[in-house]
């Protein structure tokens, strides 16, 4: 159904079934035609090339963002290469030399989680983690948590890279956060961004939404973006050589992106290929009026169908029972099972790229994701018949 916008990916991978999507989708036609539109352009304009990429190029990625995610200010979409950056840009914003609380659960991707771990070394900086599991409590867990001290920072999830599971009313559970912590919210939207449906006009003022290009937008590594709330008072101390070129550099916050004359929050100088790509892929979307629900609509029926087809092949281990699904209504685009043990995981998810079925894995847990590109005719899961 929308297998002509990927064609070239399709043709470079024949007889090969792709459930690896949620670690690496594959990208629509247009964004290679996009990569060569930046070459040109480098070469049109060289160093005018500036001009128009802030002037016209990001400005046009801005109001595509805002319109999926119902954001009133596009000029607060910042980008950076990847969400690492922008991690360390908000921890920044505080003194480490002075007590840091900092809660978190256990299933964010390795982008925080690793280095949220390596600051608590630090005698001053302390991180509370909250389970994800159960599931079904969750939520509630996390924001009594958030109630019951005074943290610095709020980090969590809308989807977790590591379940699927995801939050069920994102505008609910930022809301109560807000209500019991006047802590720095920061979501992690980069599983739920082009994959769930997402409004964020009523939180917008409050959270820093964190996302990027690499998974469901379909626009490939090297174009992550963030959300700033407009009234954000907040300084880092990690600035990138663009906080100083402006007018307001000396007394407002560096996480702004446009000063009247100057960008800002965008780290060292980019290469703009992928924030390119990532413009092509979301114009090709809008204009073929292919929503985030319609995806997600259609991926929904993907899943169901691979369940179906799953059952009829009575694996040991791939089954219900090792799924992590907590809400088949609102769930990640991907599926995961959690086997017994990670080298278990490692030996099925060989088998199964020997059989033409590429997965993605993270130690005892395996994934299959789901996407525009696939046709549920075409799933074939027999070879789990000989195991």
């Amino acid at each position: 159904m929308y297998q002509q916008f990927f064609q070239h990916f399709l043709q470079a991978n024949q007889n090969k079934q792709h459930f690896a999507c949620h670690s690496h989708h594959y990208w629509p036609d247009v964004t290679r035609d996009a990569t060569l539109a930046y070459w040109d352009d480098s070469a049109r304009l060289v160093d005018d090339k500036w001009h128009y990429i802030f002037g016209t190029k990001i400005p046009h990625t801005q109001q595509l963002i805002a319109d999926i995610l119902n954001l009133p200010t596009p000029e607060q979409i910042v980008f950076a290469p990847n969400t690492h950056e922008f991690v360390m840009r908000l921890l920044s914003c505080f003194d480490w030399r002075k007590p840091l609380k900092v809660l978190t659960t256990d299933s964010e991707f390795y982008s925080f989680q690793r280095q949220v771990k390596r600051l608590s070394e630090l005698e001053t900086v302390q991180v509370e983690v909250i389970a994800t599991e159960p599931f079904a409590t969750f939520e509630q867990r996390f924001i009594a948590a958030a109630a019951a001290a005074d943290y610095d920072m709020v980090f969590c999830s809308q989807v977790f890279f590591n379940s699927g599971y995801a939050i069920a009313d994102l505008t609910d559970f930022v809301t109560q956060l807000a209500a019991v912590t006047p802590a720095m919210l920061v979501i992690d939207g980069y599983h739920g961004f082009m994959a769930l449906p997402t409004d964020l006009s009523a939180i917008a003022e409050r959270i820093f939404y964190l996302s990027g290009s690499y998974k469901y937008a379909q626009g490939g590594e090297g174009c992550c973006f963030m959300a700033v709330p407009a009234g954000s008072e907040h300084r880092p101390l990690y600035t990138g050589w663009f906080a100083e070129f402006g007018t307001l550099a000396a007394d407002k916050s560096a996480l702004v992106l446009y000063s009247e004359d100057g960008y800002r929050f965008a780290g060292a100088t980019m290469d703009f290929t992928a924030l390119y790509r990532l413009d092509a892929a979301l114009l090709l979307y809008k204009q073929q009026g292919i929503t985030v629900g319609r995806i997600h609509r259609y991926v929904q029926q993907l899943q169901q169908h691979f369940l179906t087809l799953l059952a009829e092949q009575q694996h040991p281990l791939l089954h219900k029972a090792n799924l992590l699904l907590h809400n088949a209504s609102h769930h990640g685009h991907f599926y995961t099972f959690r086997l017994d043990s990670s080298a278990q995981v490692a030996e099925l998810a060989a088998f199964l790229k020997q059989h033409g079925i590429a997965t993605d894995y993270r130690g005892d847990r395996l994934r299959f994701g789901f996407a525009l590109y696939q046709n549920a005719e075409s799933f074939n899961l027999s070879c789990l018949k000989s195991i």
